[in-house]
C-alpha cells in the first residue's frame, strides 16, 4: 500500500478569548512589567524564564529549518529553482538592507538626538563595552564564511547558527531531487517527522506567556523605566523611525505585491508579541515559518527565505547602527562630512553580515562597524549600553515583519504563492490550526 501524503489545515476551534496565544502572552507582558516595576529584585530573579523558553524555541529552530527545506527543495521540479529563489531572495535583501541604513542616517542627520550633549569620550566608562568590541573583531567576513561551513554533516544539526543548517538542507535537499523515485521513501519519511517536529512547536508554544513574562520582569527589574528618560530622544527617534520604515516603506512593497501589511501584522500578532516579550525575533521562527507556509506560500521558498532572511535580511538592525552612530558623533561633537557618511554606510554594510547571527548582533555589529571607522569613538557605545535592550525589541520587531513581507514578495516573484490562500489567511478566514497531513491510501 502507498501512503499520499495531502497537506490540508487543521480546522479552527473556538475557543474563549483568554485560550488565545496572543492574549496570553499580551497579559503576561503586562504582569512582567508590573513585577519589574514594583518589585526590581524579583523580577531580576525571573531572568530564567525568558532564556530557558527562548533556549527551547532555539533547540527546535534546526530541525524545523533542515526538514521544511529538504522537503521543500525535493518536491521542485526543477534544481535550478532553488537557485532562482535564491538570487531573488538575495536582490531583495541587498536592496532593503541597504535601504535600511540610509533612512537611518537620513533620519539622524535630520534629527539630530545626539546634538548638545557636548560628552568627552575620554570621560566614558569603556569596560563594559569591550566585550562587545571583542566580540567585533571575532567576527569579521572571513570568520562568518567559513562557520557556514560545519564540521561536520549532522554538527549543523547540534549548533546553535542557522546558516550552517541551511547550507547543508540544501545540499542534502538536491541530493534527493538528484536521485528521484529510490529516495521517495526517505522523502515520506522526513515529511512524516515534519509533522511530529511542527506538533511539538505547538507545544511549546503554550509556554510562550511564561518565557515572556519572565523576559519582560527581567529588562524592566533590571533596567527600570527611568533609565530610558536620559535617552528618551534616541529611543523615541528610533522607534518613529523604525514604525515609518514598516508602514511606509515596507508598507508599499507589501501593497505592490497586493496585500496588506496591516492584514500580514495583524495575522502575525502572536508572534509579534513574543517578539516583544522576549526581544529576540528567534523566539518566533518556527511560528513563523509555519505560519507562512499557511499563508500561500511554498515551502521551498519559506524554508530558504525565512531563515536566511533572519541573516541577511535585518531591517531594524541596519537602521539601528546608522541612527546610533551618528548619534555618537552627534554627541561627542564629531563633525562626519558626506564622505564620511557614505563610508560608515559602506562599511556597515559588510560588518552587518559579519556579525549575522551572533547573539547581540545590533550591538555587536556597531561595535564592529565603529572599531573600522576612526572618525566615531568605540568608546561613545557607552552612552546606549543602558537603553541598548529597549533598542532590541523594536530591532527585533522590525526585523521580524521585514522577514515576513519578504518571503510573501520572493513567494509572489517565483509564482510560488496562492494569492487565494494569502487573502484567507490575512482577512482571518483560513483555518488556523497546524498544517498536517490527510493519510490516503492506494492499491499497489
Amino acid at each position: 500500500m502507498a501512503v499520499a501524503l495531502d497537506y490540508a489545515a487543521e480546522p479552527a476551534k473556538p475557543g474563549r478569548w483568554y485560550t488565545q496565544l496572543y492574549v496570553q502572552v499580551l497579559i503576561a507582558i503586562a504582569a512582567g512589567i508590573a513585577v519589574g516595576f514594583f518589585w526590581p529584585g524579583v523580577g531580576e530573579a525571573l531572568k530564567p524564564l525568558g532564556d530557558a523558553f527562548i533556549k527551547l524555541v532555539k533547540m527546535i529552530i534546526a530541525p524545523v529549518i533542515f526538514l521544511t527545506l529538504v522537503t521543500g527543495i525535493a518536491g521542485m521540479t526543477e534544481l535550478r529553482s532553488v537557485g532562482r529563489v535564491a538570487g531573488k531572495a538575495f536582490a531583495y535583501f541587498l536592496f532593503f538592507s541597504t535601504l535600511a541604513l540610509i533612512v537611518g542616517l537620513i533620519v539622524a542627520n535630520t534629527v539630530q538626538p545626539g546634538a548638545g550633549m557636548n560628552v568627552d569620550p575620554a570621560t566614558l566608562n569603556t569596560g563594559a563595552v569591550e566585550g562587545y568590541v571583542a566580540k567585533a573583531h571575532e567576527s569579521g567576513i572571513v570568520e562568518f564564511l567559513m562557520a557556514i561551513i560545519p564540521t561536520t554533516l549532522v554538527s549543523a544539526l547540534t549548533g546553535d547558527q542557522l546558516l550552517p543548517v541551511l547550507l547543508v538542507a540544501i545540499l542534502f535537499g538536491i541530493a534527493l531531487s538528484m536521485v528521484g523515485e529510490p529516495a521517495a521513501p526517505v522523502r515520506d519519511m522526513l515529511e512524516r517527522v515534519g509533522l511530529v517536529v511542527f506538533k511539538l512547536v505547538g507545544i511549546l508554544m503554550r509556554a510562550a506567556p511564561v518565557g515572556a513574562f519572565g523576559a519582560m520582569a527581567f529588562t524592566i527589574g533590571k533596567y527600570g523605566i527611568e533609565s530610558l528618560a536620559n535617552l528618551a530622544g534616541l529611543v523615541a527617534t528610533f522607534y518613529l523611525t523604525s514604525l515609518i520604515f514598516v508602514v511606509v516603506v515596507l508598507g508599499i512593497v507589501a501593497k505592490l505585491a497586493g496585500f496588506s501589511i496591516f492584514k500580514l501584522i495583524r495575522y502575525l500578532k502572536a508572534e509579534l508579541l513574543l517578539v516583544l516579550g522576549t526581544s529576540s525575533s528567534e523566539s518566533a521562527l518556527p511560528s513563523l515559518m509555519d505560519k507562512m507556509e499557511r499563508a500561500g506560500c511554498e515551502k521551498s521558498v519559506v524554508g530558504l527565505v525565512v531563515p536566511t532572511g533572519y541573516s541577511f535580511n535585518l531591517d531594524g538592525t541596519n537602521i539601528y547602527m546608522t541612527l546610533a552612530a551618528l548619534f555618537i558623533a552627534q554627541a561627542c561633537n564629531v563633525d562626519l562630512s558626506l564622505g564620511d557618511q557614505i563610508a560608515l554606510l559602506l562599511i556597515a554594510m559588510i560588518s552587518s553580515k559579519g556579525a549575522a547571527g551572533v547573539t547581540g548582533a545590533g550591538f555587536i555589529t556597531l561595535a564592529a562597524t565603529l572599531s573600522i571607522v576612526p572618525s566615531v569613538p568605540v568608546a561613545g557605545m557607552a552612552l546606549i549600553l543602558g537603553i541598548d535592550r529597549f533598542m532590541s525589541e523594536c530591532r527585533s520587531l522590525t526585523n521580524f515583519i521585514g522577514n515576513a513581507v519578504a518571503t510573501v514578495v520572493v513567494a509572489r516573484w517565483d509564482n510560488a504563492l496562492d494569492k487565494d490562500a494569502l487573502d484567507r489567511a490575512l482577512s482571518g478566514a483560513a483555518p488556523m490550526g497546524p498544517i498536517r497531513p490527510a493519510a490516503e491510501t492506494d492499491p499497489d
